[in-house]
């Protein structure tokens, strides 16, 4: 039976001493993390706010266990990769949040999903999706483990251990997900995410927490807490529990169980669920009540697509040796061009350009809403 922990903790002063806490209580990491592992902690860095806006996962809570991973005998790896509008945006949640200066001043490695590169993956038993692209940090780590922050969701209605994975999708993908249409698909969609990275433990950051207009507009709660599990599942069924909500209802932890993920009725260990429950206001937001077909239709009427301006390309060959899923095309008479129907929108031509000569094309949508016309 799958434990999760349950600590209590007023304020980020005593963030350390909780987690070491609540990760014993659960069995600690000497059996996750071996000598010399590379080891991915994927906060949740949403979008460039401050650490008191409670959208991020708070930077006491990465230095913490960036020191946890070294005293286990592993090399800390901090990485995640905003929910993209615009290239950069990932850079810039990343040193807002606070989590960039937390993980350097920790001497852990920064890693930027948006100009990491993605990797095409197979989807085993897939429920949504038979391939993903995937950061390749993520891949590539020895270990991974969630930090994810306790937050209401206008689409899965909590957001926490399993959602906090979407972050390592390029920005077609979520898309993608985005537009299927129903709360069940979508969650089978992250369900499909989770069942490729399958990370071994999980730290909830729920000192501060977010109910109503959640991911992003909520209003700040002191749920006072810290939460942790080697089952990322497990943590979702009691830390939404926790904060009101039925478990089974919340469709990322419905479709992680479809898959065969987690248990039903995980034990509580540390403090006991009943004395830290609390009534967050649920997010009014959601699925769109418009026919899926329409959804999806215009949803593809938002694009912000990259383009190599001619002009200023010294035909280095930085985007089209550092392109992902080979969208930019070499032409024979040396130039570059970036075929739209490979491009999976990760950005990593603009970011590593040299020259500044990929140009960003914005659909009309797409400038009304980022109001740049």
């Amino acid at each position: 039976m799958s434990k999760v922990s349950i600590v209590r903790c007023p304020d980020y002063s005593n963030a350390k001493k909780a987690i070491v806490e609540a990760v014993d209580l659960v069995g600690g990491l000497g059996d996750i993390i071996s000598p010399g592992d590379q080891v991915l902690l994927k906060p949740n860095i949403l979008t460039a706010s401050p650490p008191e806006a409670a959208v991020t996962t708070h930077p006491t809570i990465v230095a913490a266990m960036c020191e946890l991973v070294y005293e286990a005998g592993g090399v800390p790896v901090v990485g995640d990769g905003a929910g993209i509008s615009r290239p950069g945006a990932t850079a810039k949640a990343l040193k807002a949040s606070g989590i960039e200066e937390a993980a350097l001043k920790s001497g852990a490695e920064i890693v930027n999903f948006e100009t990491a590169g993605f990797t095409k993956v197979k989807v085993p038993d897939p429920l949504q999706f038979s391939e993903l692209y995937l950061a390749k940090p993520v891949l590539e780590a020895d270990v991974v483990i969630s930090l994810p922050k306790l937050k209401t969701h206008e689409l899965t209605y909590y957001t926490g251990a399993v959602k906090n994975f979407f972050g390592a999708l390029p920005l077609n993908t979520r898309k993608e997900a985005h537009f299927l249409g129903k709360r069940d698909l979508f969650g089978e969609a992250v369900a499909d995410i989770y069942s490729i990275i399958k990370p071994r433990f999980a730290v909830m950051d729920g000192i501060l927490g977010m109910e109503g207009k959640g991911p992003s507009h909520g209003k700040t709660v002191n749920s006072g807490v810290v939460l942790a599990s080697s089952d990322c599942v497990a943590l979702d069924i009691i830390a939404a529990e926790m904060i009101g909500f039925d478990p089974i209802q919340i469709p990322t932890t419905a479709g992680a169980l479809k898959k065969g993920f987690g248990n039903h009725c995980p034990l509580v260990v540390g403090t006991p669920l009943k004395e830290v429950k609390m009534k967050f206001k649920p997010s009014s937001g959601g699925i769109s009540t418009a026919p899926p077909f329409l959804t999806r239709h215009f949803g593809k009427l938002f694009t912000i697509r990259p383009r190599i301006n001619q002009e200023k390309c010294i035909r280095c060959g930085a985007c089209y040796l550092n392109c992902s899923p080979q969208a930019v095309e070499k032409l024979t008479d040396g130039s570059y061009r970036i075929n739209p129907e490979k491009c999976i929108l990760c950005y990593c031509c603009r970011e590593l350009c040299p020259n500044d000569a990929v140009d960003m094309k914005k659909s009309l949508m797409a400038r009304v809403l980022t109001s740049e016309h």
